[in-house]
């Protein structure tokens, strides 16, 4: 199995940037999808964003297109999620998530096996 760390939350104000990192140990990370998950305050978890295992596919939720990237760089393990113009309504723990082999972006929590602690995001005024 594989081990999933997040990074890189913090505060910021709106309109500022923050770029997270999901780092991993175990497995070999290039044969995993990732997708980058949020829960805020009295919230479900929602989808943020994802990118397919060979990085080929990538999915985004509406509300954040435009504004953040994700991406991967399989010599480090790490996939990242850069976040611009960010906005108070982004503030939540940010969670990535993993799954072996996936060719498609999974958008739904039951799409991934593996998941992370979680990082707090806060975005103020």
């Amino acid at each position: 199995q594989v081990q999933l760390v997040e990074s890189g939350g913090g505060l910021v104000q709106a309109g500022g940037s923050l770029r997270l990192s999901c780092a991993a140990s175990g497995r070999t990370f290039s044969n995993y999808a990732v997708g980058w998950f949020r829960q805020g305050p009295g919230k479900e978890r929602q989808f943020v964003a994802g990118i397919s295992w060979r990085g080929r596919s990538t999915d985004y939720q509406d509300s954040v297109e435009g504004r953040f990237t994700i991406s991967r760089d399989n010599a480090e393990n790490t996939v990242y999620l850069q976040m611009n113009s960010l906005k108070p309504e982004d503030t939540a723990v940010y969670y990535c998530a993993a799954r072996y082999k996936a060719s498609k972006v999974a958008i739904t929590r039951s799409g991934y096996d593996y998941w992370g602690q979680g990082t707090q995001v806060t975005v103020s005024i």
